[in-house]
């Protein structure tokens, strides 16, 4: 568990320090800011600045500090996993509904890319697995991810394997009315052409992508055009350090403009103790909202 972070401390962190709380410029390249008021809403994914927290302590701190909603990511303190019981999954649901937090979503680390083909059928069942889970605890959705491209396979055989495995998945998903959202992740899998060819393999309505904020979106400076091939797509986005020189206010625009009315997630490596983690929560709604205004 990472050392507790008292106010004086957490404002001179290199990492967070008070320049970094100021909003980026707007560049030239960004949108203008005329577009509609956001629709989308700010919750957490517990990947990590959650991962040592157990249920009642993150719901208490989503709602002091006035978050919509989080995405559980396995393996955390949370205890929400496949392996619970029935009981314990209503009781789950119950806890998120008395706290008035939506649960958003379960994270996974399913994936699909192993040129094993008993490997990849190992995950669609752990996703089948989670997806019931989701449904028990009245989440919306399941997060899954490439990993990476394997060698010696060539690029079009595993971007169609990994689409096709995804079929079996978003099937379940749809008998349970949930969605499966596929995370722009991994070594070359993040590249968004690919991405996009991932999901055209795929061709199901209820499976999406999570935009991931990732380096790899920005062309010249813009996410323009990685945005507008991926748009159709987006059904959940993971946002990570507002102060980094990625174009959140171009982002944020866009999700204006095109209506976006879903999420945007904080997702923080470093874990935090509670306090710090509500500090630091507190100041990143703050320059979120700044972020999208516009």
């Amino acid at each position: 568990m990472a050392p507790r972070l008292d106010r004086r401390h957490f404002l001179t962190a290199g990492s967070i320090g008070a320049g970094a709380l100021l909003p980026a410029p707007v560049s030239a390249k960004q949108p203008a800011s005329s577009a509609p008021a956001a629709q989308f809403k700010l919750g957490i994914v517990t990947y990590n600045i959650a991962a040592g927290w157990d249920l009642p302590t993150m719901l208490r701190i989503l709602k002091t500090t006035g978050l919509y909603c989080a995405e559980l990511r396995t393996t955390h303190k949370h205890g929400v996993e496949p392996s619970i019981a029935l009981e314990r999954r209503k009781e789950a649901r119950q806890q998120f509904a008395d706290a008035g937090i939506v649960l958003w979503g379960l994270g996974t680390v399913c994936e699909f890319h192993s040129p094993d083909r008993q490997i990849v059928e190992k995950n669609i069942e752990s996703c089948k697995q989670f997806l019931q889970l989701a449904a028990d605890i009245g989440a919306r959705g399941v997060k899954v991810r490439p990993n990476a491209l394997p060698k010696d396979v060539p690029v079009p055989k595993t971007l169609e394997q990994i689409g096709k495995a995804l079929i079996p998945c978003g099937k379940t998903a749809a008998d349970l009315n949930l969605e499966v959202w596929v995370e722009v992740h991994g070594a070359g899998t993040a590249h968004p052409p690919h991405m996009k060819s991932i999901m055209e393999h795929c061709g199901l309505a209820n499976v999406g992508v999570t935009w991931n904020s990732n380096k790899t979106d920005i062309v010249n400076g813009s996410i323009a055009p990685y945005f507008t091939l991926l748009q159709p797509w987006i059904k959940e986005c993971h946002i990570n350090e507002l102060y980094t020189d990625y174009p959140y206010r171009e982002l944020f625009t866009r999700f204006r403009e095109t209506g976006y009315n879903r999420v945007t997630l904080v997702e923080i490596p470093q874990a935090l103790e509670p306090a710090a983690g509500e500090l630091l929560l507190r100041y990143y709604k703050a320059l979120w909202n700044e972020l999208t205004r516009g």
